[in-house]
C-alpha cells in the first residue's frame, strides 16, 4: 500500500507563528531551504520526513498533531452545511472543500458561522417568534452552539484545566477523592447539607451553604462536590480560559464556564495519568473503570474521549449521547467520524437500538461511506427521577474508535474483524451520505442525480445514480 503524503501547511504555519519565528529562521532550524518551507506551508509540497523529525527534536512537537488537526472536522462540517437545500445547485466538489480546510481554515470557519447565522434567522422567521422585532435578534450562533463548537475544536481537551484537576486529585489521601473534596470545601468555610429534594445542587453564597440531593447516585454527588470546588478555587483559571475563547455573548461565556467546571470535575474524578494507565490495563472495560474510579458509565465514556494530551494521547474515540428522538445532546469525535450538526444521526447506528436493551452493552462493526471501519459500543443511560411518578430522563450513549485499535478493546475479542460482511454501512446524515442504496434513507443525497420511474417502485420511490 502506498504511503499517504502528509499535507499540513496550515498546522506548520500555525506552529511557526506560535514560536514567533520568521520563515527564514524556521527554515534554518528545520534544516530546509526557505523556498521549500514556503511550498510546504502553502501545501504545494508534502511535509517531509526530515521536517517531521526536526519538529520533534528541535521543538518537542507532538508530530501526530500534524495529521489530527481540524481539517477533517472542517470538511465534515462544511459538507453538512452545504447539504442545506439553499446550496443545492452549487455543490462544490469534495476536493475543493479539502483544499479550503487545509489551506484556509479561518475562511472555512467563517463560512460555517455565516451559514449558522442564516439558519438561525430562517428558524426565527419560520417559528414566528417575533425575534426580528427585538433588540437581541442578532444573527449570531446560539450560546449553546457556540460553546459546543468551542469544545469541539479544542478536541474536547483543555490542557490547563485538566492538569489543575490532576494536581488537585494527586493531593487526595487514603480516603479518596470524595473525602478530599469534602475536606477542601469545609476548610473553605462551606457548610454541606444533603436533602431529599430533586434539585441536584444548590449553593447560597451568602450563607456559604451547599445543598446536595441525597437522591443522587454517589458518583454524581462526588461530581457535584468537585464542580463546586472548580467554581470556587479555580475561578481565575476558568476566567482566563474564557478570555482566550472570546465568546460573543455573556450567556455563552456563562454556559462555557459551567462546561469548564464540569470538565474539571470529571478530570479530578478520573485524573489523566492514572485514568489513562487504568484504561490501558483494563483494555478500556467501562464497568471496571467505573468501579475503580467511582464514576458512572457515561462519565467514564466521556472521559475516554478527552484523552488527547500531547505526548500522552489515548485511543482517539468518538463519544455521543442521544435522546429517544435521535437528537444529539452531547457529541465529540477525535476520529474521522463526525456527527450530524444540523439533523438526526444515521438510523442504522447501534446507539438508537440501545433503548430496546436497557442495561446491556451493544456492539457494532460499522463502515462509513469513505471506507473507514469502526467498532461502536452503545448503552442506555436512563436516569431515574428519584421518586415514583417523577419523569425518567432517557438517553443512550455510544463510544467507538477505528477498528485498527480493536486489539486494545476488551469488547472486540470475539468479533469477526476480518469479515467485510460483518460491517454495517452507516453514514452521517442522509443529505450528505453517498450510498446509492439504503433502506432507511429519508431524503435523497444532494450530490447525486435521481431517476424516477412511474412504472416501478422499490424500497424508495427513486433511484440514486
Amino acid at each position: 500500500m502506498a504511503t499517504q503524503k502528509l499535507y499540513a501547511g496550515a498546522k506548520l504555519r500555525e506552529t511557526r507563528l506560535r514560536l514567533g519565528l520568521t520563515q527564514k529562521e524556521f527554515a534554518t532550524k528545520l534544516g530546509v531551504s526557505l523556498p521549500y518551507l514556503n511550498q510546504m506551508e502553502n501545501n504545494n509540497r508534502p511535509v517531509s520526513t526530515t521536517v517531521v523529525l526536526a519538529l520533534a527534536q528541535e521543538f518537542g512537537f507532538d508530530v501526530t498533531e500534524l495529521s489530527t488537526g481540524d481539517s477533517e472536522r472542517l470538511v465534515s462540517d462544511m459538507r453538512e452545511a452545504i447539504a442545506d437545500p439553499v446550496f443545492a445547485d452549487n455543490m462544490p466538489p469534495l476536493a475543493d472543500l479539502r483544499l479550503t480546510a487545509s489551506n484556509a481554515p479561518a475562511l472555512a470557519r467563517a463560512f460555517l458561522d455565516l451559514h449558522r447565522a442564516y439558519r438561525q434567522t430562517h428558524e426565527r422567521l419560520a417559528s414566528l417568534d417575533e425575534a426580528l422585532g427585538r433588540e437581541d435578534s442578532r444573527t449570531q450562533p446560539s450560546p449553546w452552539e457556540e460553546v459546543r463548537d468551542f469544545f469541539h475544536y479544542c478536541d474536547n481537551y483543555i490542557d490547563a484545566v485538566d492538569r489543575a484537576a490532576e494536581h488537585f486529585a494527586d493531593r487526595a489521601g487514603p480516603g479518596g477523592i470524595r473525602l478530599h473534596a469534602l475536606k477542601t470545601l469545609k476548610s473553605a468555610g462551606l457548610t454541606i447539607n444533603f436533602n431529599d429534594k430533586a434539585k441536584l445542587r444548590s449553593f447560597d453564597p451568602e450563607t456559604r451553604t451547599l445543598m446536595l440531593s441525597s437522591r443522587m447516585a454517589p458518583e454524581t454527588q462526588t461530581f457535584q462536590l468537585l464542580l463546586q470546588i472548580a467554581l470556587m478555587s479555580q475561578d481565575k483559571l476558568l476566567e482566563a480560559t474564557l478570555d482566550l475563547a472570546k465568546f460573543q455573548s455573556d450567556e455563552a461565556r456563562t454556559i462555557a464556564k459551567i462546561g469548564l467546571a464540569n470538565y474539571f470535575a470529571g478530570a479530578a474524578l478520573m485524573p489523566y495519568g492514572a485514568f489513562l494507565s487504568a484504561a490501558q490495563d483494563t483494555r478500556h472495560d467501562l464497568e471496571l473503570l467505573s468501579h475503580r474510579f467511582g464514576a458512572s458509565i457515561e462519565q467514564v465514556a466521556h472521559r475516554l474521549s478527552t484523552l488527547q494530551r500531547p505526548g500522552a494521547k489515548g485511543i482517539p474515540f468518538f463519544f455521543v449521547r442521544v435522546d429517544q428522538a435521535g437528537t444529539i445532546t452531547k457529541r465529540h469525535s477525535a476520529t474521522r467520524l463526525q456527527f450530524a450538526r444540523f439533523g438526526g444521526a444515521c438510523p442504522l447506528w447501534n446507539v438508537h437500538r440501545a433503548f430496546e436493551s436497557p442495561g446491556r452493552f451493544l456492539r457494532q462493526l460499522a463502515e462509513t461511506p469513505d471506507g473507514v471501519r469502526y467498532i461502536s459500543l452503545a448503552r442506555d443511560v436512563s436516569k431515574s427521577g428519584g421518586s415514583f411518578g417523577a419523569p425518567v430522563r432517557r438517553f443512550a450513549i455510544s463510544l467507538g474508535c477505528e477498528v485498527r485499535h480493536a486489539a486494545e478493546l476488551v469488547y472486540a475479542d470475539d468479533l469477526d474483524l476480518n469479515n467485510p460482511l460483518a460491517y454495517e454501512p452507516i453514514g452521517i446524515s442522509c443529505r450528505i451520505c453517498e450510498r446509492t442504496e439504503c433502506h432507511q434513507r429519508s431524503v435523497p443525497p444532494l450530490e447525486r442525480r435521481l431517476t424516477i420511474d412511474t412504472n416501478e417502485r422499490d424500497l424508495l420511490p427513486y433511484k440514486v445514480e
